[in-house]
């Protein structure tokens, strides 16, 4: 309701001069807006980058730790309460947007609807993208991400990502939510807890009811900035199907890798964002969608030249990258 009609809720702020604190709307116990609202005030934000689903995260924590199937990690979920008979808000990403949609207002006064923002959830992971993630030592968080660019917009979206150890969020296990949050000054520092369940619920109502006993309000203060979110930007994806003529290869800036093995295929490449939203078949069930570390690119043209610098001196890595890319299939051969 927060995320949906949150235009409304500040009219009606103003309009009546009354409070409405939520702070149990995103990650439960942590108490993320209220930091986004007074500790960040007066810092520059670079990034949110978070865990703030907790039931899929306690399904994928058992896919990838114990190779749970989905369809029975799920039901344990729904056994121990974490998810809902019918958990298409949770598996979906449907929770994590409406959540990303409320830190984006209190964290760079973007003002936006969830149905805006990219959200895919975790309903079409792949055991094989389980066991590539565990190859690469990499593990599989259903991530809520907003960067601010370069030239002051908003990169904002929830996706599947590999996480790699070099993350805090490498280590949120199970029904735990984890944020990171950068800033120019703080650097990055994390919170972490209960993301969920009646009692971290109740904590965050009650430090909220405690809050309005001395007036406390939100004061938005960053809604005069006129930030506005972006799709100009590239993602480093990798995207498993199970035939490569599932995808349009022309949508994509260019192939790193690309791997065929009798039951699926997979490739690792870069692509403008605006250009994955728009295609035909960044929907498809059949299609993994994962963001790699380190995935938003703002300038393409920055890692071509880094992509050369390592074409010329030879290194292993590309060895092997080249050898991978010399055994792809003819229709590639236009990238």
């Amino acid at each position: 309701m927060v995320a949906e009609h949150i235009a409304e809720l500040l009219q009606l702020q103003e309009q009546y001069a009354t409070p409405f604190l939520y702070e149990a709307s995103v990650c439960g116990s942590i108490p993320i807006i209220r930091n986004l609202e007074e500790y960040y005030d007066n810092d520059l934000l670079k990034s949110i980058c978070g865990i703030v689903n907790g039931s899929t995260n306690y399904i994928l924590t058992k896919m990838i730790d114990e190779q749970m199937p989905y369809p029975k990690a799920l039901e344990r979920a729904q056994f121990l309460g974490f998810a809902e008979t019918d958990p298409s808000l949770d598996v979906l990403g449907i929770d994590a947007v409406n959540k990303l949609t409320i830190l984006l207002a209190h964290a760079y006064g973007v003002v936006t609807h969830p149905q805006r923002l990219l959200h895919i959830g975790i309903d079409r992971l792949n055991p094989f993208d389980s066991k590539h993630a565990e190859e690469k030592d990499f593990v599989i968080k259903l991530v809520a991400q907003a960067i601010k660019l370069t030239n002051g917009k908003i990169a904002a979206f929830v996706l599947p990502h590999y996480i790699d150890k070099s993350s805090q969020l490498y280590a949120v296990k199970d029904e735990f939510n984890g944020v990171v949050i950068q800033s120019s000054l703080a650097d990055k520092q994390f919170l972490y807890g209960k993301g969920a369940g009646r009692y971290p619920t109740a904590s965050a109502v009650l430090s909220d009811i405690s809050a309005l006993r001395y007036a406390y309000r939100y004061e938005y203060h960053k809604l005069n900035t006129h930030a506005e979110i972006t799709d100009d930007f590239y993602l480093r994806i990798y995207c498993s199907f199970e035939r490569i003529t599932q995808i349009e290869l022309k949508d994509f800036e260019w192939v790193e890798e690309f791997h065929s093995q009798e039951a699926r295929q997979y490739l690792i490449g870069v692509i403008q964002f605006k250009k994955l939203i728009a295609s035909n078949w960044v929907n498809k069930k059949t299609i993994s969608i994962i963001v790699c570390p380190d995935g938003v690119i703002e300038e393409i043209d920055t890692r071509k030249v880094k992509k050369l610098s390592h074409l010329l001196a030879g290194s292993h890595f590309v060895e092997k990258t080249s050898e991978t890319l010399s055994n792809l299939p003819k229709e590639l051969s236009g990238i």
